[in-house]
């Protein structure tokens, strides 16, 4: 493996025109190959003396989500790939990973088809340049490619015909560029926070950030993970309860439900602070232990307008007024049944849910449950 190789990760950004889906999202071997050999005659216009390099690209078809994720193990892999082929022994050439038997040469270069109905899709590449023209080859880049970076004619039409769709665009990035772009997509549907945590895990793993939701929740990059306040405790003290404290609860949990979302979409795990991070789509807020002298936990479903059951509420059914033992935040679309699953195991509830048609709050804006009337 040629050590002294700098890797400069970029990518072909194809924004498909509009109603248009590739027929694939993979490129065998041989069409792999064919591109990237255009893709190096568009980056000799570009970038003279880029020939100096050594060009690596994916024959792969990735969302923006996909290739930004901590560590950039997409990225990571085709840079890996690209210093191991062995016919190629000096700093120069060109080589490409596609499919052989349907299968790609390893698993971080196979698309999600999960994220493949967005409107753009970017294809991998890296040039692998010599350590003494690296950094002028990288201000270059950031120059050249945002400026004038358009796919020549011969390398869109390959793709059009080759993956069966229409193109708007066909332009080159850095991934530089790509995370810039993805910034300004996300502070367009007003998740600034959102990216602040998205950028330190990328960019600062090693450090710790903070940010506000755009309702004021605290959010807290560290150690690998965003952690938020525990919910319901956070919006009974400090949370903005304004003329209509419900509305304000739902559309809080609405903005959790948009972050949790992208953040696992971006592999980036989110927590309530002090709890273990979660990968099942879901939050468990605990309050207290179960009293055995008290009656049964039952749950209770706090519903909104948009959310469906935006919240579980276990609580005791004490005369006079509900003790209650957690609350569940239902993120994911197909997180609820796993939710009512765990609470009910862990606070030995019935799995029935009494559906409250309503978010009940206290007077101090916590969620609460209904309790028997004293007779």
């Amino acid at each position: 493996m040629n050590e002294s190789l700098i890797a400069r990760p970029a990518v072909l950004a194809l924004e498909l025109a509009a109603g248009e889906t590739p027929e694939r999202l993979e490129l065998t071997r041989d069409e792999a190959q064919t591109l990237a050999g255009l893709i190096a005659d568009d980056l000799r216009a570009l970038l003279p003396g880029v020939e100096a390099s050594r060009l690596a690209v994916a024959g792969a078809l990735f969302d923006g989500v996909e290739l930004l994720r901590p560590g950039f193990p997409v990225f990571a892999t085709l840079e890996e790939l690209g210093r191991r082929i062995p016919r190629v022994t000096t700093a120069g050439g060109v080589v490409a990973f596609g499919t052989s038997d349907g299968h790609m040469p390893a698993q971080p270069l196979v698309p999600d088809p999960a994220y493949a109905g967005g409107p753009m899709r970017l294809i991998p590449w890296m040039l692998l340049a010599p350590a003494d023209i690296a950094d002028e080859l990288a201000e270059r880049m950031e120059v050249e490619l945002v400026g004038r970076g358009e796919a020549g004619t011969a390398t869109a039409d390959f793709l059009m015909r080759t993956l069966g769709m229409r193109l708007e665009h066909a332009r080159f990035l850095s991934r530089d560029d790509l995370m810039a772009l993805t910034c300004v997509q996300y502070e367009h549907v007003n998740l600034a926070p959102l990216w602040t945590m998205l950028e330190a895990a990328l960019l600062t793993p090693y450090k710790e950030e903070t940010a506000l939701g755009s309702r004021g929740l605290p959010l807290h990059y560290a150690e690998g993970r965003v952690g938020v306040p525990r919910i319901a405790d956070w919006f009974a003290r400090a949370g903005n309860k304004g003329a209509n404290p419900v509305h304000e609860f739902a559309g809080t949990l609405f903005e959790l439900r948009q972050y949790a979302a992208l953040l696992a979409a971006h592999h980036v795990p989110l927590h309530l602070e002090g709890e273990a991070a979660r990968t099942a789509g879901y939050l468990v807020e605990p309050v207290a232990d179960a009293d055995p002298a008290q009656p049964a936990p039952l749950l209770y479903a706090h519903e909104a307008a948009g959310l469906g059951m935006a919240a579980i509420t276990v609580a005791q059914p004490v005369p006079g007024k509900a003790r209650v033992l957690a609350h569940g935040y239902p993120l994911a679309p197909d997180a609820l049944a796993p939710l009512l699953d765990a609470l009910a195991e862990r606070y030995g509830a019935a799995s029935e849910v009494h559906a409250l048609g309503r978010m009940m709050l206290d007077a101090d804006g916590a969620l609460t449950a209904p309790a028997p009337t004293l007779h």
